[in-house]
């Protein structure tokens, strides 16, 4: 622990880190009680302005006031012992300076929510207060009932007046010095308590426990609970059981009487007591299971990986869907593990985490935490807490889980190191989790292996230039063949009338068959809802959202259109908000009206569907998945979620509905991504011994992709991606920096976007600012947006680069022209 120690007449002053969007830290001067207790790492309440109360983290320690404001005093000390490491405030600062943003952005998505204080308003009877003449009824009414209270909040005030706003009446009074108003702060966290109860000591006796039974008689419900209790547990065959004690909750549901059970402790039989336990014991429920056996291929992979790692800090494992990867890993975790250190194991999404959790948790046992954002509050500092007291020395998470208080990593595993689900897009800051965890093993001396069936084209670059060590799992685990993929020409099956809504006549008959062999099908569209838009017949209008250039996407789930950008949301209209007809038609295909389709087309099958809006709570994954697994559904209708590392024994076919959506997307990376993600849903398909079919709806199957996707031909992807790269200067040539400028009117963001253009090529030239460009979605939450993009070549001073970027936006932020100005930078963007 660092702590500074003073003589008393020393004042100890803290530049500590808020989570807010400011550039620099901000000193606080320390109470005398905490100047030999505070230490970096510690959280600290502290007033930032004039009434937000923030919690703080300490970055430094000192004896010098700041020059330029009176350092007001830390309200209170949260830790008597770092909650965030050294390392952790280094890596905050690097990232900050590395995304372009501030380090309070960092610490406040780093932080989970649960370590930060929530400060609530609370209202008090002012003891000064002389004037009851001047209250109304309703006022006085109120007065009294604070005064029969310390305090009580907003909420509990609106409650007592029977009033929906009481802020009007809580005026009167602050006007009238009736009242005081403060802000009741306290930690969010809040640790789980178990409420239990024993038998006392005194009855684990056989003779005195006789007794008792014989004196309950005529007290049948007393009686009751104890004969319960003693079913529940052996008092006299295990006395330590009892000093355990049984959940209060167990004789409840037992339906026992509550009052008996009172009672019985009032008596001096029962005694009750609380325990604190960790939120995770009841996912502790597993069957233990042995570390896999490795076949051939496995164990040579095992093998050219720790060689590898002995020249270089990070390695490349490019392992064919369905090689095993996973049993690799198990193996290498368990070997650091074994040596005493830490280990990290990143995954894209938490759609992921479920099967493969399941797994882990049967080698790995309780040592495994896991982290998320599906998890609660609570939850997420548990896992945060186990990691500084070395409860977790291993952790299963997201792309978050890189700001967790590792001090000792051995090795950060990145599983589909090539997902965009890595990289944050907003808030701030916008960074990469895979370049981060490369960034923090190279700080701690740890080992990073990425994974992947389909790496992204840089991470290959660096494995074929030797900056990255290398290795390949080309056979699939049970020697099990690579699914058989078919394209299915969907225009000449339109012209021959072989289609039925948009599903071609093979692709149903194949499920068809499918349905007959008992096997399972994953039908595969990456567009959620049930139709991308509504169209007028008679005046061809599309329903578009108020605050946003899109078209609102129809779900039939509520009969309503949403906004997938801002969140709008209103009723299905019954007519055209434009001419009035009636005739409004949905058009094209999302995930529900596809599995509606084929429930009309298959009326007997049992289809569920795997999408952002059936996978909302925590549980929703995990059950989903259960039911899939036990065969209780013929087909899952699905979007991405459904591609990445899933492991259906009875998945033999695979129907992906529209490949040419994301093949075409207006972006340099298309063709990569439509490889990956077709590649990884192809994948699903065939995956315990018998060959796996996928059958691929496209309007022109003679696409060069498309035949690579076919042959599994990665390298022949790289060969043309990296030559295009290179002849156009994209990464991993270059590195991006787009800059995004955001106005409520169109020509003031248009004019700031080009005055920023034109200062920033002045010194970097013209051939590395690209811009301004409307981006593909022009206006978001009724802002215009423009974009500039800045190629950086990697030989460039970066850093210098990067200074001058910001010193640019930053003057034009100031200018009184564009006064309302947002500006948004996203280092290495897309």
């Amino acid at each position: 622990m660092q702590s500074l120690k003073f003589q008393e007449e020393v004042t100890v002053f803290a530049d500590v880190i808020i989570p807010v969007a400011i550039p620099n830290l901000y000193t606080y001067r320390v109470p005398r009680e905490y100047a030999t207790s505070i230490c970096v790492g510690a959280r600290v309440i502290v007033q930032f302005g004039k009434t937000k109360v923030v919690t703080a983290v300490v970055a430094k320690l000192h004896n010098k006031p700041p020059e330029k404001y009176q350092a007001k005093y830390v309200l209170e000390l949260l830790d008597d012992a770092p909650l965030v490491t050294p390392q952790q405030i280094e890596l905050f600062h690097w990232i900050s300076e590395y995304y372009m943003c501030t380090v309070g952005e960092v610490l406040n998505v780093a932080l989970p929510s649960g370590l930060k204080i929530s400060s609530l308003s609370k209202v008090q009877y002012n003891p000064e207060f002389s004037y009851p003449d001047l209250l109304t009824e309703r006022e006085t009414d109120i007065i009294e009932e604070l005064k029969k209270h310390q305090s009580l909040n907003y909420d509990e005030l609106a409650r007592f007046a029977e009033v929906k706003n009481v802020y009007h009446i809580i005026k009167s009074l602050i006007q009238k010095k009736a009242i005081i108003v403060f802000e009741e702060v306290r930690e969010k966290y809040s640790p789980k308590i178990l409420k239990k109860v024993r038998l006392t000591s005194f009855y684990e006796d056989v003779s005195y426990l006789k007794i008792l039974l014989g004196e309950l008689e005529k007290k049948p419900q007393q009686l009751d609970v104890l004969l319960h209790y003693l079913r529940y547990v052996p008092v006299l065959r295990s006395p330590e059981l009892n000093r355990k004690g049984l959940e209060k909750s167990a004789l409840t549901k037992a339906e026992v009487s509550d009052s008996a059970i009172k009672t019985l402790v009032k008596n001096g039989i029962l005694e009750q007591f609380e325990i604190v336990v960790s939120r995770f014991e009841e996912d502790l429920d597993f069957v233990e299971a042995p570390t896999p056996t490795l076949s051939t291929s496995q164990e040579k992979a095992f093998s050219e990986i720790m060689n590898s790692f002995q020249e270089k800090d990070t390695t490349l494992l490019h392992g064919i869907t369905g090689s095993g990867k996973t049993e690799v890993y198990i193996k290498l975790i368990e070997q650091v593990l074994e040596s005493g250190s830490q280990v990290l194991y990143l995954l894209p999404e938490i759609a992921l985490t479920t099967q493969i959790v399941v797994r882990l948790r049967k080698v790995f046992g309780d040592k495994m935490g896991i982290y998320h954002s599906r998890f609660s509050d609570n939850e997420r500092v548990e896992v945060w807490k186990g990691v500084v007291s070395g409860k977790f020395s291993f952790v299963v998470g997201v792309r978050s889980a890189v700001f967790l208080p590792f001090d000792n990593l051995g090795l950060i595993i990145v599983d589909e190191e090539h997902e965009t689900s890595y990289k944050q897009f907003d808030p701030a800051p916008r960074y990469h989790a895979r370049d981060v965890a490369v960034v923090i093993a190279h700080r701690q001396k740890a080992k990073v292996l990425l994974g992947s069936a389909t790496p992204s084209i840089e991470s290959f670059y660096n494995a074929q230039t030797n900056r990255y060590g290398f290795v390949e799992m080309k056979e699939r685990f049970g020697n099990t063949q690579l699914p058989d993929i078919e394209l299915i020409d969907i225009k000449i099956a339109r012209k021959q009338k072989m289609v039925k809504g948009d599903f071609s006549d093979l692709m149903l008959d194949r499920v068809r068959l499918n349905l007959e062999k008992k096997e399972q099908t994953i039908f595969f569209q990456n567009r959620r809802g049930y139709s991308p838009y509504i169209q007028c017949e008679d005046c061809d209008t599309i329903a578009s959202c108020n605050n946003c250039d899109v078209s609102l996407t129809y779900h039939y789930n509520g009969q309503e259109l949403r906004c997938h950008y801002c969140g709008h949301h209103e009723p299905m209209p019954r007519t055209c908000q434009a001419c009035g007809s009636v005739k409004l038609r949905t058009r094209g295909y999302g995930t529900e009206k596809i599995e509606e389709e084929l429930q009309l087309i298959f009326p007997t099958a049992k289809i569920a569907r795997m999408d952002l809006d059936t996978t909302r709570t925590k549980s929703a994954f995990q059950t989903l998945i259960n039911e899939v697994e036990s065969g209780g559904v013929d087909m899952l209708v699905g979007t991405q979620m459904v591609a990445k590392g899933l492991d259906f024994e009875k998945v033999s076919l695979v129907c992906i509905f529209d490949a040419d959506r994301m093949i075409h997307f207006p972006d340099f990376r298309s063709a990569e991504r439509a490889f990956q993600l077709l590649t990884q849903v192809s994948g699903r398909a065939g995956r315990r011994g018998t060959q796996g079919k996928v059958l691929m709806q496209t309007n022109n199957p003679s696409q060069k992709i498309l035949k690579q996707i076919i042959e599994n031909d990665y390298v022949g992807l790289y060969r043309d991606e990296i030559k295009e790269r290179e002849d156009f200067q994209y990464p991993p040539f270059t590195r991006l920096i787009q800059i995004t400028v955001k106005h409520i009117d169109q020509p003031i963001a248009e004019k700031a976007a080009q005055e920023l253009a034109n200062k920033l090529a002045e010194k970097l030239s013209k051939q590395r600012v690209l811009g301004p460009e409307k981006p593909l979605v022009e206006r978001i939450r009724n802002q215009f947006l423009f974009e500039v993009m800045i190629k950086l070549e990697k030989t460039l001073n970066l850093k210098a680069a990067k200074a001058f970027i910001a010193e640019e936006v930053m003057n034009l932020r100031l200018s009184k022209d564009f006064k309302g100005i947002s500006v948004v930078v996203d280092v290495d963007c897309g």
